[in-house]
């Protein structure tokens, strides 16, 4: 099997992994400010099979993979019924900060895991870069070893958990950024708000690509300068 196809494989297992945690935090979260909804469809799980969507979770993102497209997507929304909540804007922004608060973290736990790989493990800083360097395509260096698939993994998931916060934070309807921002909107501002989303997909073709870029690269140049300096 070549790098590019593994490459792939493991980028999807991890999106496949951010897409729980995301959706899974949602469910949390509503169930601790009060909607049970999620909760008793059985949404707070680690189970992927409860958050998946088959066209945008599986289909899409492996076509968009093997087109050497970036891989897009969406999991199964989180239904929270708003009008349960204890106080409906506090805990509605805390709902939906949720899912990208989990990426976050997650992609935070992948990094911890990688520096400790990186010293505890002989080797383990020429295997950390290797996996580095594949992942970003910046080289096809494999330094073999049974360990390297982890650390490949672990890096992908870093990539994916990071990717997946960013993109959600974008205010554009129907991205969680979006329901954050026009709690802060004034009250004859928010119906136009809502309508822009009727045009999202346009909106995230013109100009999605560029603020994923203006916000993501930062946040990963922040990480892999953790990663070889701690």
């Amino acid at each position: 099997m070549s790098q590019s196809v593994v490459l792939i494989l493991f980028e999807f297992v991890a999106l496949v992994f951010a897409f729980t945690i995301h959706e899974s935090a949602h469910a949390w979260m509503a169930s601790r400010c009060g909607d049970q909804t999620a909760r008793m469809l059985g949404r707070i799980s680690l189970n992927p099979a409860k958050h998946l969507d088959p066209l945008g979770s599986v289909v899409l993102p492996l076509i968009a993979a093997f087109s050497h497209l970036p891989l897009i997507g969406w999991a199964k929304p989180t239904p929270v019924t708003t009008r349960n909540l204890r106080n409906y804007r506090r805990d509605d922004i805390l709902v939906t900060l949720a899912g990208p608060a989990s990426n976050l973290l997650t992609a935070a736990v992948c990094l911890v895991l990688l520096v400790m790989v990186r010293h505890a493990l002989p080797g383990g800083e020429g295997a950390v870069e290797a996996a580095v360097n594949l992942a970003l395509g910046l080289d096809t260096a494999n330094p073999g070893g049974v360990v390297f698939p982890v650390i490949l993994l672990l890096f992908c998931g870093i990539l994916v958990n990071l990717s997946l916060a960013v993109f959600n934070v974008i205010p554009i309807p129907p991205l969680d950024g979006s329901r954050v921002l026009r709690h802060f909107l004034p009250f004859g501002w928010r119906e136009r708000y809502d309508q822009i989303g009727r045009f999202s997909l346009l909106l995230l073709i013109l100009v999605g690509g560029r603020l994923m870029g203006f916000l993501f690269t930062p946040v990963l140049l922040f990480f892999l300068r953790l990663l070889f300096r701690l």
